[in-house]
């Protein structure tokens, strides 16, 4: 298995008169194969992206269009005569899963072959499961077939692992677009800076947003919230003791409605517009991140305290968070620290996106918040 998340489309059920345009904006978006049954679709590929020849069964042309890869639905004496034919590619196999067999002869592909297409008929994915389980220490590489974007986002993500690649057929302009960015793994890093609270203040009553995750958050790990788009403080996860109530270790008390969170793809959205299936970004105090799904979202009438501080460049942030003294947000060395007890001069983490944003998306204009 690889770590590398594989982008394949397929050509097989194109539309004559789409082909041209969805080979132009695979290219465009890095694409890393095409695959086709017809050779003649491969000649004019640029060396960017892999050439990809599906035959149909038992039909392996002689002039196989410059294919990098050829992938067959035969047994390992075609493919070794196909491969004396053509040394010049890569050679793979072809699995349709429909009942413990052919499940038995995917996990044995998965563990032998450069190259191993499944092609899953049953909507579970446990077989797929299976497969990747049993496949985690081989060195080739899983190509899983899915039917739209929606099934592609699922398959990257079976088992925390995901298959290598996803092969996705292309029916319109778009489609390229749209598997590359379900693609793009939704862990990262994000710099986190210092920042020293100058003031806080009581400011009466207001909605608070809690937003529960349908993921357990770690004791150093929560969501960046702010009032302003380029200021954020790290508020954390209810995973630590509180007196009179439980820990929910999927739960973060984020603040008012109007504060900003950074969702999926680095987007930024209001508290108020998140709702369940929302996306939103988990950082820990190293800054590591990862995208965890919204189950709920609370937002309840509470007295709000606000915090302002200042980061080491000059940049002012402010967070305004239900005023108790079990609200906390992280700072240094994951210190937790009761909102209502933030004094001028105490140090929490935060981190300063640089883009200004329209509807959530970066964007480079002019845009003054105060």
């Amino acid at each position: 298995m690889n770590a590398k998340r594989l982008c394949w489309l397929d050509l097989r059920t194109t539309s004559a008169e789409q082909v041209d345009a969805v080979v132009e904006e695979a290219v465009h978006q890095r694409i890393d194969g095409i695959l086709t049954s017809d050779p003649a679709e491969l000649l004019d590929l640029p060396p960017t992206v892999k050439k990809v020849l599906l035959p149909p069964p038992g039909e392996l042309p002689d002039d196989i269009g410059g294919a990098d890869i050829v992938i067959l639905h035969g047994g390992a004496a075609e493919r070794a005569a196909a491969q004396k034919a053509h040394p010049s590619a890569e050679f793979g196999r072809y699995v349709e899963i429909i009942d413990a067999e052919s499940l038995d002869e995917a996990v044995v592909a998965a563990n032998t072959e450069r190259w191993s297409v499944l092609d899953f008929r049953d909507p579970t994915k446990i077989p797929l499961e299976i497969v990747i389980a049993a496949a985690a220490e081989a060195t080739g590489t899983l190509i899983t077939l899915a039917h739209d974007v929606a099934e592609a986002e699922i398959v990257y993500g079976v088992l925390e692992l995901g298959s290598d690649g996803v092969l996705m057929p292309a029916r319109a302009v778009g489609d390229a677009t749209a598997l590359k960015q379900v693609s793009i793994a939704p862990t990262g890093e994000l710099e986190l800076v210092e920042l020293e609270v100058t003031a806080t203040a009581h400011v009466g009553m207001g909605e608070r947003a809690c937003v529960d995750t349908c993921s357990y958050l770690g004791k150093d790990e929560g969501i960046l919230v702010g009032s302003h788009s380029k200021g954020m403080m790290l508020c954390v996860s209810e995973t630590h003791p509180l007196p009179y109530m439980p820990t929910r270790p999927f739960r973060v008390n984020a603040g008012a409605i109007h504060s900003y969170t950074v969702a999926d793809r680095g987007r930024t959205q209001y508290l108020s517009e998140l709702t369940s299936g929302s996306k939103v970004l988990a950082v820990d105090t190293k800054g590591r991140t990862r995208t965890v799904t919204v189950g709920r979202v609370k937002i309840e009438t509470r007295p709000l305290i606000s915090v302002d501080a200042i980061a080491p460049n000059g940049q002012t942030v402010n967070l305004i968070l239900q005023d108790d003294w079990h609200v906390r947000v992280l700072g240094p060395g994951a210190v937790v620290l009761n909102s209502t007890e933030l004094r001028p001069g105490d140090k929490v983490l935060g981190h300063l996106p640089t883009a200004d944003r329209h509807v959530g998306y970066p964007i480079d204009e002019f845009c003054r918040e105060q």
